[in-house]
């Protein structure tokens, strides 16, 4: 049975095209679009349409749902935790050690294989879509799309500050000032090619952060990403002089935890389909709790 979107036109949309309606609106590609248009996918009030035809407010546009062909990853069985799920996507908590997708020589054992088999166990072929990523010792939530338009219009709302992402942390030292924010570029490391560093040349990168709670020697603190550059926390943070307790990479490592002491907290977004706002939060680890306990114990 063919499955369809529903869009309803809003009173600043009216006098577009069909076309140019899936095009800038939608995010729909050209392509996708001409494949709509050969399987009659596309349907205006419950007819099918002319891609020249205007809409008006009040209008319905139905989109047809492409289905997938595969996981895009190998499906093998593992935990999810799911935080958030509907028909468009799905927000899991990933735990601290595993990757977020395949990459290098890694093809198995990450969370996106964890999921395939999830689907795989519903009976459902959808090809597994992360929008954004984490670093291995980094924990918390992580949202992926289930079809490629919902994907396209998450990775837009994450490009334009849309999909809010916050972060909480325990650091080094007390942070003074409490409250501030971080703007420096972030470019790649002068001698050391798998880190980053604080570089002129390199991309705009902004970290606002504020203090939760103050402990002997060291800070849990939340922080909101303006910009989205790999290791942007971790980087920034060793810049200003407190570096996350546990973080082999830019500090040093602890006996506390395996990892770095970093917990992606939240997650504030629209929905990409429904006129709704998502939001979602992840609990904190027991490895990040156990951080915490021995600084206030």
């Amino acid at each position: 049975m063919k499955s369809y979107t529903a869009y309803s036109i809003a009173e600043e949309h009216q006098g577009l095209t069909v076309e140019v309606y899936l095009k800038q609106v939608l995010k729909y590609s050209g392509r996708k679009i001409q494949k709509l248009t050969r399987q009659k996918g596309i349907l205006l009030n419950k007819k099918t349409v002319f891609l020249q035809k205007k809409v008006k407010k009040g209008d319905v546009l139905r989109v047809l749902a492409l289905e997938d062909s595969s996981y895009g990853v190998e499906p093998e069985p593992g935990s999810v935790e799911i935080l958030y799920e509907d028909k468009y996507l799905i927000v899991l908590n990933k735990p601290s050690g595993l990757l977020v997708h395949p990459a290098g020589q890694t093809f198995l054992g990450t969370l996106s294989n964890y999921l395939a088999h999830y689907y795989q166990q519903l009976g459902e072929i959808c090809t597994v879509r992360p929008i954004h990523r984490l670093d291995r010792e980094t924990s918390g939530c992580v949202v992926f799309a289930k079809d490629s338009h919902t994907q396209a219009l998450l990775e837009t709302s994450l490009k334009e500050g849309n999909l809010k992402r916050t972060y909480q942390a325990v650091v080094n030292g007390i942070v003074d000032p409490p409250a501030g924010t971080i703007n420096e570029p972030i470019g790649p490391h002068p001698t050391k090619p798998n880190r980053r560093a604080v570089n002129q040349k390199g991309d705009q990168a902004i970290t606002h952060y504020k203090t939760v709670q103050n402990f002997s020697g060291a800070s849990l603190l939340e922080l909101t990403l303006a910009t989205g550059r790999t290791h942007q926390i971790r980087v920034h943070l060793t810049h200003i002089g407190h570096p996350i307790v546990g973080d082999r990479m830019y500090g040093k490592s602890s006996a506390l935890i395996s990892g770095q002491a970093l917990h992606a907290f939240s997650l504030h977004f629209p929905h990409p389909v429904e006129q709704r706002e998502i939001a979602v939060e992840a609990p904190f680890p027991a490895n990040f709790l156990r951080v915490i306990e021995n600084y206030t114990g």
